[in-house]
Order: structure tokens, then sequence, then C-alpha cells
């Protein structure tokens, strides 16, 4: 599955994502502690890649894949 993001954005306790096909997709902060607790400056300094977005202050990754398909039911 390839995926390709366009936007990362946060809002109300929650990360989103805008797909290039303008699909868009979302998850609580509190399902990923690390940047639950992180500071808005710290959240909004990421990377993307071919395959996801990367936080290298706190050492966190989602992948774009996970994020269209994880469901917290699945933990």
């Amino acid at each position: 599955m390839e995926i390709e993001v366009k936007k990362v954005w946060f809002r109300d306790d929650s990360i989103f994502i805008q797909t290039l096909s303008g699909e868009e997709r979302s998850h609580p902060l509190q399902w990923f502690p690390k940047l639950l607790n992180a500071s808005n400056d710290v959240r909004e300094n990421f990377e993307l890649s071919p395959f996801g977005i990367h936080w290298q202050k706190l050492d966190e990754d989602l992948s774009f894949e996970g994020f269209v398909s994880f469901s917290r039911q699945q933990v």
C-alpha cells in the first residue's frame, strides 16, 4: 500500500494527516504518549519520508500505512 501524505497537523488533542487524494485520517494523541506529552514546538518539528512521519527529538515514528490501518481496538 503506497500512501502519499501532503499535510500533517494537530488539533484538539489529535493528529491528522491528509493524503494527496484529499483523504483525511486522525488519531487521538493519547494513543501516542510521546506526542501527547510533547510541547507544540516539538510536535511540529517532524520530517516526512516516503513511509511516514519522524520526530527526531522524540525518537518517534508513525508509518502512513499504520496510520491508515491502525485501530485502538487492535491493541
